[in-house]
C-alpha cells in the first residue's frame, strides 16, 4: 500500500534530519492506522476575500481543512487546519532590521514530506530569508501542535506544542512546549518549557515533571494520555455530528460583523456579540462572548463570560470563568474553573501560553496582571503572577518559583500588548461598517467549503489524486 510507504519514508527523513539527538520517532506512531486514513473527507474554503491556489500531490488529507495559497507534496494531513488568510501578498514590503524587501508574489504554504496529525498552521513565515514560502518539511507534528509563523524543517513536534513566530531546524519540541525565539538549530526542547525571547528580554518556566504528566504524556507504542486528551476525548462526539452534516442552519443568532464557522460546536445558552470570530473546530458551551471576542481553532469556552474585545489563542480552554475586556488567554492554555471554585480574571490581563489553572477553590486575578505555569488556588498566585506595574519597573533579573525573567519587563509588555491589538485588528473586532476595519471575522462570513476524497481501495487506497485548484 503506497500510502503506508508514504509514511515509512517521512519518518526516514525526520529521523535523518534528528540523527544528532539518537532519535526514532517511529514508535511513536504505532498506532497510526493507515487503512483509517482512507475514511475521511478533506476540505477548503472558497471566498473572494482569499486567493484560491491549491495543489496536492501524493499526499493524504484527512478531515483536513485548506484556506488560501497551499501546496502539499509528498505528505500525510491528518484532521489538521491549514488556515492561510494571513499569509503576505504580492506587493507588500517586509522590514528586517534596516532591510526591506518587497514580496514578489504571492506568499503559500508548502508541506513537504512530513506528517501532520490534528494541527493547526496559521499566520504567515517569518523567516526573513524566504519571505515568500512558509514551508513546512520533514517533519512531524502531533496532536494539537500550533505551527504559528514557523518554518519549520526536520522537526519532531510533540502534543500541545507550539512553535510561534520562530524558524526552527533539526529540533524536537517537547510535549506542551512553547517557543518564540525568533531563531533554533539542533535544540531539544523540554517538555512543558514556556521559552520567549526577545531582543530586550527573556522569560523561562519549566513545569515539573510530575504536574506535566498529568496533564500530558506521550510515550513511544501509546496514544498521547492525561487530563487534556481527557476533555478532548470526552467532547469529540459533539465534532463528528457537525463534520456529518452537510448542510446546516445556524445554530445561534449571528449578530452583525460577527463570523460562527460551520465546523464549529454551539451548545447549551450560548450567544455572540457583534465581530466576534468563532472559528472552525471550536467550541461553545454556554458560553457569552462580548463584542470582538474570538475562540479560534481547537479553543473550548464552557459555562464562561468573556466581556469582550478577548483574544482566545488557538487551543485555549476557558471552563467556568469570567474574563474582563481584553484578556489575552494563550495558545493550549487550560483555565479549568469550576462550578464551586470559579475564575474570574479582571481586565487587560495576559494569560501566558500554556499555562495551566485547574483550580480546587475560587480565584480572582487582578486586572492588568500576567499570570503563568500551574495554579490551583490563591497561594500559587504569589509565585505564578505578577502586575503589570511590577513587571514593567524590572530592567535585570527576577526569579520567582520556576519563572525566570531578565531585560526589560516594559519592552516585554509592550510587546505583548501591540500584538494582542494587531490580532483583534486581524479579526476585525473593531469593524464598524468602514471596508477598511474589516477583519476575519467579516471576511469569513461567506465562506463555502468543498470536498475532497482519496482512493477507496487499491495500491492508491488513502491517498488523494493530482489535485489542482485555482480560481
Amino acid at each position: 500500500m503506497k500510502l503506508e510507504q508514504l509514511i515509512q519514508d517521512v519518518f526516514a527523513r525526520i529521523n535523518v534530519n534528528l540523527r544528532e539527538l539518537a532519535l526514532d520517532v517511529e514508535p511513536y506512531f504505532q498506532y497510526l492506522d493507515a487503512d483509517k486514513l482512507a475514511g475521511f473527507y478533506a476540505f477548503y474554503g472558497i471566498s473572494p476575500q482569499h486567493p484560491l491556489n491549491l495543489h496536492f500531490n501524493v499526499s493524504n488529507l484527512a478531515g483536513s481543512f485548506f484556506l488560501g495559497k497551499c501546496a502539499v507534496d509528498h505528505a500525510v494531513v491528518y484532521k489538521s487546519d491549514i488556515r492561510g488568510d494571513e499569509l503576505k501578498r504580492k506587493g507588500e514590503v517586509i522590514k528586517h532590521d534596516h532591510y526591506t524587501i518587497t514580496m514578489l508574489h504571492d506568499e503559500a504554504i508548502r508541506i513537504r514530506y512530513s506528517l501532520m496529525i490534528k494541527t493547526l498552521v496559521h499566520n504567515f513565515s517569518h523567516d526573513p530569508e524566504n519571505p515568500e514560502e512558509f514551508l513546512i518539511q520533514n517533519t512531524v507534528s502531533t496532536y494539537f501542535a500550533n505551527i504559528h509563523g514557523s518554518s519549520t524543517e526536520g522537526c519532531f513536534i510533540q502534543p500541545f506544542a507550539t512553535i510561534d513566530l520562530t524558524t526552527a531546524h533539526d529540533s524536537l519540541i517537547g510535549s506542551f512546549a512553547y517557543v518564540q525565539v525568533g531563531e533554533m538549530d539542533h535544540l531539544n526542547i523540554k517538555p512543558g518549557m514556556i521559552w520567549v525571547r526577545g531582543d530586550a528580554f527573556e522569560f523561562k518556566y519549566c513545569y515539573p515533571q510530575q504536574v506535566l504528566d498529568q496533564y500530558i504524556f506521550f510515550e513511544p507504542g501509546q496514544r498521547p494520555g492525561g487530563l487534556l486528551m481527557d476533555f478532548i476525548d470526552d467532547r469529540k462526539t459533539d465534532f463528528q455530528d457537525v463534520f456529518e452534516v452537510v448542510m446546516r442552519k445556524d445554530p445561534i443568532p449571528i449578530p452583525e460583523g460577527a463570523a460562527l464557522d460551520r465546523y464549529a460546536v454551539v451548545k447549551g445558552n450560548t450567544k455572540i456579540s457583534k465581530n466576534v470570530l468563532v472559528a472552525q473546530r471550536a467550541y461553545l458551551e454556554n458560553a457569552q462572548l462580548g463584542p470582538g471576542a474570538n475562540a479560534q481553532e481547537n479553543c473550548y469556552i464552557i459555562d464562561a463570560v468573556l466581556e469582550g474585545y478577548n483574544v482566545s489563542a488557538h487551543g485555549a480552554k476557558i471552563i467556568h470563568a469570567h474574563l474582563g475586556e481584553k484578556v489575552f488567554t494563550g495558545f493550549n492554555s487550560f483555565l479549568n474553573g469550576k462550578q464551586e471554585a470559579h475564575l474570574k480574571i479582571g481586565a487587560n490581563s495576559i494569560v501566558m501560553p500554556h499555562t495551566i489553572i485547574d483550580l480546587d477553590e475560587p480565584v480572582t486575578i487582578p486586572s492588568e496582571s500576567l499570570v503563568w505555569g500551574h495554579i490551583k488556588n490563591k497561594k500559587d498566585l504569589e509565585t505564578h503572577s505578577l502586575s503589570l506595574e511590577a513587571l514593567a519597573k524590572i530592567n535585570q533579573e527576577i526569579t520567582l518559583g520556576d519563572m525566570h525573567f531578565k531585560g526589560s519587563g516594559a519592552a516585554f509588555i509592550k510587546a505583548f500588548q501591540e500584538r494582542i491589538e494587531h490580532i483583534l485588528e486581524a479579526n476585525g473586532a473593531y469593524y464598524d461598517g468602514n471596508d477598511a476595519d474589516k477583519g476575519h471575522a467579516q471576511k469569513n462570513r461567506k465562506i463555502a467549503f468543498n470536498t475532497i476524497q482519496s482512493y477507496q481501495e487499491g495500491e492508491l487506497k488513502g491517498l488523494c489524486p493530482t489535485i489542482i485548484i485555482r480560481p
